[in-house]
């Protein structure tokens, strides 16, 4: 696997790889995407075994566009409001499956829903654009793992399963996109994240009903119970974590605390908080210590995301 610089040389050898079939990662305005095309059945595969992934899991499918969206799904007056209102950027649609749109089944895991986003970042759009391909892209990393937001973070957790990561810097969202079914009567949010759930309240007009735990055939990514988990234990909503712990700090108090530390974000800034969020569970687990005790994060605006994934994290291991 090579790290290589965005550049237009660059752009052109992922877009020839991810067209023969094979694997490359890319930034997104959220997370790094482990990106392959999504029309290619054996393409589509090898996400699934490079990530260690259930191939119950459907995975969330980029396009450049809503016309290109259109080609793939029945868009509802629901549907072409949220994304009029939130396309390109971190927000993802569960749509009726368009027929004869191409999409491999290992995409949509046999549902006849898909997930469909519009990435705001200019090197996924760019790339999006190159290939001329729909991608199939879930977070670059293990599955279950932390998510990457940095090039090295793919290398550390794919190694050579990747033919190619485009490195593109940290990400800005650094968590995952919101998730709206929007296959039903009434709209349902099925993953907290990027966007919040406020502003999307807004714009439609009315309370999104909500459902983020599935059983054994989730709706969308990112409903697994256990995700995102480093390999320490993850305890929440802790004041005052034990000897030997690391401690997963937020706001201006913080215990005292003489083991690794890091601070999502002193000021209380929930954007910055969730920037951080994956980075940081990466460089506690680093340090080595047996569990991470994670300090209270308010259940408000990205709030809600944030608390989402740590506790996934915290859940049982499968």
């Amino acid at each position: 696997m090579a790290i290589v610089a965005a550049s237009t040389d660059a752009l052109k050898a992922a877009a020839g790889e991810l067209r023969a079939g094979r694997l490359v990662a890319f930034p997104t305005e959220t997370v790094y995407g482990l990106g392959a095309d999504a029309t290619n059945a054996e393409a589509v595969a090898r996400i699934f075994e490079a990530k260690g992934r259930p191939r119950f899991n459907p995975l969330i499918v980029h396009v450049p566009g809503l016309d290109e969206a259109k080609m793939l799904a029945y868009f509802s007056p629901a549907a072409l409001l949220l994304g009029g209102a939130f396309w390109p950027g971190p927000l993802t649609l569960v749509l009726p499956r368009r027929s004869g749109g191409g999409l491999s089944d290992l995409v949509t895991a046999g549902l006849e829903t898909v997930a469909i986003r519009v990435p705001d970042h200019p090197l996924a759009q760019a790339l999006l654009r190159e290939t001329g391909r729909p991608l199939a892209a879930p977070s670059a990393n293990r599955s279950g793992h932390v998510s990457a937001t940095q090039a090295r973070h793919v290398e550390a957790d794919l190694g050579a399963r990747v033919a190619m990561v485009l490195d593109g810097g940290a990400t800005a969202h650094g968590i995952e996109s919101t998730v709206v079914d929007v296959s039903r009567e009434r709209p349902v949010l099925l993953r907290a994240g990027a966007v919040p759930t406020d502003t999307l309240e807004a714009v439609l007009g009315y309370a999104l009903a909500r459902e983020f735990d599935s059983g054994a055939a989730p709706h969308s990514p990112g409903q697994l119970a256990s995700h995102y988990a480093p390999s320490a234990a993850v305890r929440l909503n802790i004041t005052t974590p034990e000897p030997g712990e690391a401690l997963l700090a937020f706001g201006a108090d913080v215990p005292v605390h003489s083991g690794p530390m890091f601070n999502l974000s002193p000021n209380s800034d929930l954007i910055e908080a969730a920037a951080n969020l994956f980075a940081a569970l990466r460089a506690l687990d680093a340090a080595g210590a047996r569990s991470i005790a994670v300090m209270p994060v308010p259940q408000e605006g990205l709030g809600e995301a944030i608390n989402d994934r740590l506790k996934r994290a915290a859940a049982p291991r499968p």
